[in-house]
């Protein structure tokens, strides 16, 4: 391996334990940043390699693909304010604290939850940040440069509150901006940082926060600058029964019809949590290929409800998996997600109708659709070399027989080994290039200090 964590030209990962991969038992081949081969059990790569790592204790997957998060919020975990509240009062008691917001805060966050996403095996972290307050008009370019120094790959969405309480909406008059200003910044990121070619390390994503925090108009306006741009859109819908109640108040209609009369019945976006719909919208989202990021752990934390995973996806939605924020999970472990995934399902549907594999599948290809994303999240040739390994040399995997359901059914939360793009970003379980205890301390100092 070379300095940095970068690897050789082309590097072959050795007879794994085990892998989530077809064909591929005696290993991968990476050349560069991509899949060149899988290797077939007891066989060699079809040409010569520059190094070998020797896989042998390590089940290797793709790496995660997180595709909702707020990772401001891990400034606020476990708040005493927000603690035993469901979404609309837990929103209402933490808007004020989150306006203390500073650039130097946010840097600090965004590096902590992008750490703990590539030390749980994530590989692609979805941002979604709505948050904008005086001092802090450059939360994306602060995104980008963490996303970048890290060397994870990163779908950050411009996020946006414009309808305030006194426009009838639920945020605080000091935590909105405008439609314009929102646009113009929205068009200032993209053009910036916006990359829609396949290996792309950075995109961004349009993501309006809420039916019930901003207007029509900038719903309607950033999905023409999106097809313009080439981006995604993302925004949440139908977490609660609170905000199917608000959209009837509101607009006279439930979410999925204030989607459509939006513009945002397209392949082009995804949702956020996607539990209150009834069969009929079921039907039209999935129609539409509207993509959906099951959150299980902040569904349960906040007592949400239960995403209908299955039916979306018999309808034709992708449904991909996110940690969502880490006021509300606590947490920013991907891997973690994965098992609650399929608890909450299995309790939902069945402890035959959702497997493991089901789980996994949702983590990795299944948001790397919602994502609109074909070059991550399987691990074939082509593919980009994102790959999350995992020993099972822990306590809680001992007398475990199926290497890849242990994974999940074990409760794994700690990758060996990540490699983004061919490059190892996190060895031996320590991220390169982070010191974790400063990184620990520095991030603790300040939540203290202004969120206390």
């Amino acid at each position: 391996m070379a300095a940095g964590g970068t690897t050789a030209r082309r590097l072959w990962l050795r007879d794994p334990l085990a892998i989530l991969a077809e064909g591929a038992g005696g290993g991968l081949v990476v050349e560069g940043t991509r899949i060149a081969e899988r290797v077939s059990a007891g066989g060699r790569p079809a040409g010569p390699v520059d190094a070998t790592f020797d896989a042998a204790r390590h089940v290797v997957i793709p790496g995660l693909v997180n595709t909702h998060h707020h990772v401001f919020q891990t400034l606020t975990r476990a708040h005493p304010s927000a603690i035993n509240k469901p979404l609309f009062p837990w929103l209402k008691a933490l808007y004020g604290i989150w306006g203390r917001l500073t650039p130097e805060a946010f840097r600090l966050a965004t590096r902590l939850a992008y750490t703990e996403l590539l030390l749980s095996g994530c590989t692609t972290a979805g941002d979604h940040h709505y948050l904008f307050p005086r001092g802090l008009e450059a939360a994306v370019d602060i995104q980008v440069e963490e996303a970048r120094a890290l060397g994870i790959r990163a779908v950050v969405t411009r996020g946006s509150m414009s309808l305030s309480q006194k426009q009838g909406g639920l945020p605080p008059e000091t935590l909105v901006q405008d439609d314009d200003t929102i646009l113009a910044d929205s068009e200032r990121v993209l053009r910036l940082f916006h990359d829609p070619a396949p290996g792309a390390m950075v995109q961004i994503g349009l993501a309006p926060c809420s039916p019930f925090a901003v207007t029509k108009r900038l719903m309607r306006e950033s999905a023409g600058l999106a097809e313009r741009h080439d981006c995604r859109l993302h925004t949440h819908l139908g977490e609660t029964r609170d905000e199917n109640a608000y959209c009837l108040e509101a607009f006279g209609q439930r979410p999925v019809d204030y989607l459509e009369e939006v513009g945002w019945m397209t392949r082009r976006a995804w949702l956020a949590h996607g539990i209150h719909f009834n069969d009929d919208e079921v039907r039209r989202l999935g129609a539409a290929g509207v993509g959906v990021c099951h959150c299980p752990t902040s569904n349960m934390v906040l007592a949400s409800g239960h995403c209908r995973t299955c039916e979306l996806e018999a309808a034709g939605s992708p449904v991909g998996l996110g940690v969502d924020g880490s006021a509300s999970n606590d947490s920013s472990n991907l891997m973690e997600g994965v098992r609650h995934a399929l608890m909450i399902n299995r309790l939902t549907y069945g402890a035959e109708a959702v497997t493991h594999l089901d789980a996994l599948r949702w983590a990795t290809e299944g948001s790397a659709a919602c994502l609109g994303r074909g070059d991550i999240g399987r691990l074939e040739p082509g593919r980009e070399a994102d790959l999350a390994l995992f020993t099972l040399d822990e306590l809680r995997f001992s007398g475990a027989h199926d290497p890849l359901a242990a994974l999940v059914l074990c409760g794994a939360h700690r990758a060996d080994r990540v490699m983004v793009a061919g490059t190892w970003r996190v060895i031996d379980g320590q991220p390169v290039g982070i010191e974790t205890g400063r990184l620990r301390e520095d991030h603790s100092r300040i939540a203290r200090h202004l969120f206390a």
